[in-house]
C-alpha cells in the first residue's frame, strides 16, 4: 500500500477525528485477522485476560458474562458477544462454567493466556514498522492534548 503524501500545510488542516477513526479502524482489523490466523479472536483473549488474578483481574475470582461485558466497557466493540466468544474456551477446558453461571480461569486458561500474548510483540512489531519510538510517543503525546482539550478523559 502506498502511503498518500499530504505537505505539511495540507495535513495541518486535516481533522484528527477523521483520521483516529480510520486508524482505530485499521488497526482493530489488522490485530483481530492476526489473532484469528493464529486460533483465537481478540475477545477471546479478553476473557481469559479479565479472569486472570496474573493480569486483569485483581482477585482471580470468576465473573458472569454481564460483569465481563461491564469490565471490559471501555474497549469490547459493539458487534463483540462474549456469551457466543466464551464457548470455545470452554470446550478447550480454558474455562470452566459454575452452578451461578460464573465463568473462571482453569490452569489450562492461564497457560493459554500466557501462550497467546507471546503474540502481541509480532503484531506491534508490524504496526509499528518504520515509525521511530521518538515520532511514536511525540504522537500519544498529541493524541492526549487532544483528548484533554476535548474534555475526555487522559490516562
Amino acid at each position: 500500500m502506498k502511503i498518500q503524501q499530504m505537505s505539511d500545510a495540507e495535513l495541518a488542516g486535516q481533522p484528527a477525528a477523521y483520521w483516529t477513526g480510520i486508524a482505530y479502524e485499521a488497526l482493530i482489523a489488522y490485530t483481530r485477522a492476526q489473532q484469528v490466523a493464529k486460533g483465537y479472536t481478540q475477545p477471546q483473549f479478553w476473557l481469559l485476560r479479565n479472569l486472570s488474578e496474573n493480569d486483569i483481574s485483581p482477585d482471580g475470582q470468576g465473573m458472569t458474562v454481564p460483569e465481563l461485558r461491564e469490565a471490559m466497557a471501555s474497549y469490547i466493540r459493539p458487534e463483540d458477544d462474549l456469551a457466543a466468544e466464551a464457548e470455545p474456551l470452554l470446550e478447550r477446558g480454558w474455562l470452566t462454567r459454575d452452578a451461578e453461571d460464573w465463568l473462571w480461569l482453569t490452569k489450562e486458561g492461564e497457560q493459554a493466556r500466557v501462550d497467546l500474548a507471546r503474540n502481541a510483540p509480532a503484531i506491534r512489531a508490524a504496526l509499528h514498522e518504520g515509525i521511530d519510538d521518538a515520532d511514536y510517543v511525540t504522537t500519544m503525546k498529541v493524541l492526549q492534548r487532544m483528548i484533554h482539550n476535548a474534555g475526555g478523559p487522559v490516562a
